[in-house]
């Protein structure tokens, strides 16, 4: 009656979850995240105006919503100044490991992301305070790529 879903269709690392952290420590996050990568982990940055591009539609709600509100907007406090620049940098975290979803939250919670995402490969990415949205799309875990 109803055909078969092909499951090959879509690799697992064009998939993932995504969930935000209730309790973030910004500042343990930065800490954790400055200088050299740590062991077992790769630390990537992208200007945020890079993370946004791959979404135009939360692109166009952030706008729609700027519009709404602009009579009680405080000048310079637009999405454009504060998120179009080089200058802000989304930073996240790679896991080289594959890791189940469970752990991938307990992970961020422990090092203060704001967010995470756990793609169907096993591969986790926490997400730092800055990014505005669910981090990059791509797949970076350096033992856990397929």
């Amino acid at each position: 009656m109803c055909n078969p879903k092909n499951y090959s269709d879509t690799p697992a690392t064009s998939k993932s979850t995504v969930e935000e952290l209730h309790r973030p420590i910004p500042s343990l996050f930065r800490a954790l995240t400055e200088g050299d990568d740590p062991i077992n982990m790769m630390v990537v940055s992208f200007p945020v105006a890079e993370e946004l591009s791959h979404d135009e539609n939360l692109v166009s709600f952030l706008e729609t919503l700027e519009d709404q509100h602009q009579n009680m907007s405080i000048p310079g406090n637009s999405i454009h100044a504060r998120y179009d620049t080089q200058d802000n940098m989304c930073m996240v975290v790679y896991f080289d490991d594959c890791v189940s979803i469970r752990q991938c939250k307990l992970y961020c919670e422990s090092m203060g992301g704001s967010k995470y995402r756990w793609f169907h490969n096993a591969c986790c990415q926490c997400i730092g305070p800055e990014c505005l949205d669910y981090g990059s799309k791509a797949v970076k875990c350096m033992n856990c790529l397929f």
